[in-house]
């Protein structure tokens, strides 16, 4: 399983330096005082439609950076028939830093040891025989350990550089986020819009200290700075979150090129426009690009079922 998971692995970008003070460098933190596609048709005879998640992903180096630090990386998976596996789904988004090509480098690695560890921990138990005694690893544990493993990687193998990574682990309607930087991961039903990951950002910890609104944190010129970041040191803290999703609600995992960019109304209103999770990505990468694409894009769009 390890050998092919490597090399199926195999198979598959940062934030601009300038001069002086590097703007996406991790400081010390500060103390605290819609619509959808129409389902196949049913076939004659008493079998239900299927019922698949739908899925879109797109990625865009921007209009102003010359390559790419952005990484995303999918898994998706099922299994039907008498011993059906409810739907699986491995989503990741990591957005690099630190010059030259070191940005893209640990946001690979970052992704690669991520997808590795939970599809070596989480696949094995999904087609284990479900009438034998498999051990059934519990999945939030599995998420802080392909995080702390993505840390140590990055660590070793980038140590001048360093990565955002949000992920999302989906079995069900059961959904595992980890989290840490300023990608983030949000939750969309016809009734709720949710940011779901909590920025790991000087603007963000300023703002919940009182000292920056929401408007000066847009325009604010280290907005871009992280206080926590993986591949930072030996040591991480994971925002990880566990949440049970309503039957057709949309995840969307995203980097800061595209939520800097498109405000929260356009986002949504864009969502719930799109006829499907494809059209959507697409169309909020043009966005980001539309409003001056200044860092590289990437969103992942993910529907579950109604």
């Amino acid at each position: 399983m390890a050998d092919f998971l490597d090399k199926l692995l195999s198979l598959f970008g940062r934030k601009q330096r300038t001069a002086g003070r590097d703007p996406d460098a991790t400081v010390p933190l500060p103390s605290l005082p819609t619509a959808r596609p129409p389902e196949p048709a049913m076939a004659t005879g008493p079998r239900s439609a299927v019922k698949r998640l739908s899925l879109g992903v797109a990625q865009d180096v921007g209009k102003v950076r010359t390559h790419n630090e952005d990484v995303l990386l999918v898994f998706t998976g099922e299994l039907l028939g008498l011993e059906a596996i409810p739907n699986f789904g491995l989503f990741v988004v990591a957005d690099g830093m630190g010059g030259h090509s070191l940005g893209e480098r640990a946001s690979g690695l970052a992704a690669r040891t991520v997808g590795r560890v939970v599809l070596e921990r989480v696949l094995p138990s999904l087609l284990a025989d479900p009438l034998a005694d498999a051990e059934r690893p519990l999945l939030r544990e599995v998420m802080e350990e392909a995080m702390e493993a993505a840390n140590t990687a990055v660590f070793a193998g980038v140590p001048e550089s360093g990565t955002t990574l949000t992920c999302a682990l989906l079995l069900g309607e059961q959904v595992i986020l980890s989290h840490v930087g300023d990608s983030r991961a949000y939750i969309i039903t016809p009734e709720e819009f949710e940011q779901v990951t909590r920025d790991h950002s000087l603007v963000q910890r300023l703002q919940e200290l009182g000292q920056l609104s929401p408007a000066e944190a847009a325009v604010h010129p280290q907005r871009s700075v992280l206080y926590r970041a993986v591949g930072q040191g030996e040591g991480l803290e994971v925002d990880i979150d566990s949440r049970r999703l309503a039957p057709g609600a949309t995840l969307l995992l995203c980097s800061d090129g595209m939520w800097g960019l498109v405000p929260e109304k356009q986002i949504l209103e864009t969502v719930h426009a799109a006829p499907h999770p494809q059209i959507a990505a697409e169309a909020l990468v043009a966005a980001a690009n539309a409003a001056g694409g200044p860092d590289n894009i990437t969103v992942v769009v993910v529907q579950l079922p109604i």
